[in-house]
C-alpha cells in the first residue's frame, strides 16, 4: 500500500473499534460513579408503593449523569491520538448540571403524583378508564422530558424555550418519539428482569443509543433554531 492511501495512525478500522470500547467503559465508569448515590439506596429499598417517593428521589442523578453521557458521545471522535471521553464528561456535567435539574425534578416531581394515583386507585373510587389516561400521561410526561433532557445537553436555550421545543419535536419527529419509547420499554425489560444495577452498567450503551435515535431532533433544531 502506497504512503498516499494509507490511514493516519489512529484512524484505522482497528483504532475505530478501540476508541469506541474505550469510550464506552469510561463513560460507563463516570456514569456509575455519578449515579451511585442514587443506586444504592435503590437498590435496596422494597417495592412498595410507599417508597414510590424514595424510588423517584433516588433517580435524582440520574438526569445530570445521562445529560453528561450524551453530551461526551455527541463530541466523540474515532481517532486514538484525541480521544478523551472523561473530560468531555466532566465538562458535560458541570455546564448542565443546573439546566438539567431545572427539567428533570418537576417531571420527577410529576410522575410522583401519578404514580402514587396510580398505586391507590382502587381507593379513590374513580371510573376506570382514569388509569389509562394517567398512564398515557404518564408516558407522554416521560417522552418529553426525555426530548428535554437532550436539548438541553446539547443546546443553550432558556427554560421554556426547551419545554416548548421539547413538546414540539414529540410530533415533528415520530421516529424519535417511537425510538424513545423503545429505549424505554428496554430499560424497564432490563429492570423488571433483572435488577437497576444491571441497568446501571449498560448506561453508556443506553445513552449513545439516546443520542443516535434523537438525531433527527437534533439537526433540526441545529438548522432551524441556531444561527
Amino acid at each position: 500500500m502506497s504512503n498516499g492511501t494509507r490511514r493516519p495512525f489512529g484512524e484505522g478500522p482497528l483504532a475505530q473499534v478501540v476508541s469506541l470500547i474505550y469510550t464506552l467503559l469510561v463513560l460507563e465508569a463516570l456514569l456509575v460513579l455519578t449515579v451511585l448515590p442514587g443506586l444504592l439506596p435503590l437498590i435496596l429499598l422494597d417495592r412498595d408503593a410507599s417508597n414510590i417517593p424514595l424510588f423517584v428521589a433516588c433517580v435524582l442523578p440520574l438526569g445530570p449523569a445521562v445529560s453528561a453521557a450524551v453530551f461526551a458521545w455527541h463530541r466523540f471522535r474515532a481517532d486514538l491520538t484525541d480521544l478523551t471521553p472523561a473530560r468531555a464528561f466532566w465538562r458535560g456535567y458541570r455546564m448542565n448540571f443546573w439546566g438539567v435539574l431545572r427539567i428533570w425534578v418537576p417531571l420527577l416531581l410529576w410522575l410522583v403524583v401519578i404514580m402514587l394515583n396510580l398505586a391507590n386507585f382502587d381507593a379513590a373510587g374513580v371510573p376506570g378508564w382514569w388509569a389509562g389516561l394517567l398512564v398515557a400521561i404518564g408516558a407522554a410526561a416521560t417522552l418529553w422530558g426525555i426530548n428535554a433532557l437532550v436539548i438541553s445537553s446539547l443546546f443553550v436555550f432558556r427554560v421554556r424555550d426547551i419545554a416548548r421545543l421539547a413538546a414540539y419535536f414529540l410530533l415533528r419527529t415520530p421516529s424519535v418519539t417511537v425510538g424513545n419509547a423503545l429505549l424505554l420499554l428496554a430499560a424497564a425489560a432490563v429492570t423488571a428482569l433483572s435488577s437497576e444495577a444491571v441497568l446501571a452498567l449498560l448506561g453508556s450503551m443506553m445513552s449513545l443509543a439516546l443520542l443516535l435515535v434523537s438525531r433527527p431532533m437534533i439537526n433540526k433544531i441545529r438548522e432551524e433554531f441556531t444561527a
